[in-house]
């Protein structure tokens, strides 16, 4: 295997002034959208929380693209598997502690609020 010098280790490990003006674009038009939704209450309830959730995905996937980087490494894609296993750990806390939260406020409310 050929000793990269730090010329091609750079390449190899950051995208172009291209690639990162594209993803920054992309970041604030998201996110324009997403603050005009809600400002100018062009939606409101579940259809809003529904348009904000998709729109934050589309960002999240764009950022792990074209600012982290995930998928363009070599072939075994230990970064990329690292990062799915951060994101199903994280998955793991976020939902144990709403199933947690749920429970304790079933346990001690009960029906309290309920007709």
């Amino acid at each position: 295997m050929e000793e990269l010098n730090l010329k091609q280790t750079e390449q190899l490990w950051h995208g172009s002034p291209r690639t990162y003006a594209i993803g920054f674009l992309s970041s604030i038009i998201l996110t324009l959208i997403s603050f005009s939704l809600v400002y100018f209450e062009l939606m409101s309830g579940v259809q809003l929380g529904f348009v904000l959730g998709g729109l934050a995905l589309v960002q999240a996937i764009i950022q792990v693209r074209y600012f982290l980087h995930l998928g363009e490494e070599g072939s075994p894609f230990w970064e990329t598997i690292i990062f799915a296993f951060m994101i199903l750990i994280l998955l793991i806390v976020v939902l144990g502690t709403l199933w947690i939260m749920f429970d304790l406020h079933t346990r001690v409310m009960g029906n309290f609020f309920h007709d």
